[in-house]
């Protein structure tokens, strides 16, 4: 069954009553070379960094977000040992109960992944393995996945997931690889360069998907850091605890330094910390105090951070 023809799609959506639901954001893949690239990515990215695509993943599981028919989660199956696909649509279900039958290490749970504890379901249907994030992700939940994905393990120490292969609008695809001081940079660039390094693998036209959207798509992988913060900010404190606290600042100044962009950095953390304590910083740091937070890479923000909370 060739999951990526317009022509099964629709007679799998009318065998099943269904439509693409506009509510989430479902949009088909109907060019089988995308699904087979964006897995062959994912598990490049299992052997920690996008060289190629990726031979078979033994001990290491996928967790797909969306699967949608099931196009991509086929060719997630041909490479890692498991795949945990997580569906929110309820009607489709009993679709993918048909397209993954040949499938036997793939799990569909159907919860909304938002809602989803993603460790304890990891723990329970995968056991200790190492995991490749894998996701078609709806344009509105792009952000708000993207942040639950990253935050799901503190930073005092290494993730569960040694990457995030997503395919997201080309426009927020810029904004996660984006690099400090360029247009694109903001504070979701920022978020993610503290978790891993993101790299643009390569952009989807609209015309690859039924119903087409208005917008391109692009394919990002952020493969996450070995050593979590301290490889962002090696002088991090080395106690667990001290850390965790410790990277929290360090989000709670990204946070207050985006939060009104245009402002001098100095004049956006005035709400937490005295404009003279941030200039003394930033002036020990060799950084001009007008300078706004958008010229400010990660590691800068964690120097900033044991500066000001010493």
């Amino acid at each position: 069954m060739n999951l990526c023809s317009p022509k099964t799609v629709r007679e799998l959506m009318d065998k099943y009553g269904l439509a693409p639901k506009k509510g989430y954001g479902q949009n088909f893949l109907i060019n089988s070379a995308i699904p087979e690239r964006i897995a062959g990515s994912a598990a490049a990215g299992g052997d920690v960094g996008f060289d190629g695509f990726g031979g078979f993943m033994e001990g290491v599981c996928a967790l797909e977000i969306g699967p949608g028919i099931g196009s991509m989660t086929v060719e997630l199956s041909s490479y890692f040992e498991k795949v945990i696909a997580v569906e929110i649509d309820k009607g489709l279900i009993p679709l993918l109960e048909e397209t993954l039958a040949e499938c036997d290490n793939v799990t569909v749970v159907n919860e909304d992944f938002m809602n989803v504890q993603a460790d304890a379901l990891l723990s329970e249907l995968a056991g200790d393995m190492p995991v490749c994030v894998c996701a078609n992700l709806p344009y509105y939940v792009t952000t708000p996945v993207l942040m639950k994905l990253l935050e799901e393990y503190p930073l005092s120490g290494p993730s569960r997931f040694r990457s995030i292969t997503v395919m997201v609008q080309t426009e927020v695809a810029d904004r996660i690889c984006a690099s400090a001081g360029s247009g694109d940079y903001g504070s979701l660039s920022v978020s993610v360069a503290l978790h891993g390094t993101a790299e643009k693998l390569f952009t989807v036209s609209a015309g690859n998907f039924l119903p087409a959207p208005k917008v391109s798509s692009s394919v990002v992988q952020i493969t996450l850091h070995e050593n979590g913060i301290y490889d962002v900010w090696d002088k991090a404190p080395k106690d667990k605890a001290a850390c965790d606290k410790f990277a929290a600042r360090v989000k709670k100044l990204i946070a207050l330094a985006f939060l009104q962009r245009r402002k001098t950095l100095v004049n956006a953390l005035s709400s937490e910390i005295p404009k003279e304590k941030t200039e003394a910083a930033l002036s020990e740091l060799g950084i001009r105090s007008d300078i706004r937070g958008e010229k400010l890479s990660a590691r800068d923000y964690c120097a900033l951070a044991a500066i000001l909370y010493k």
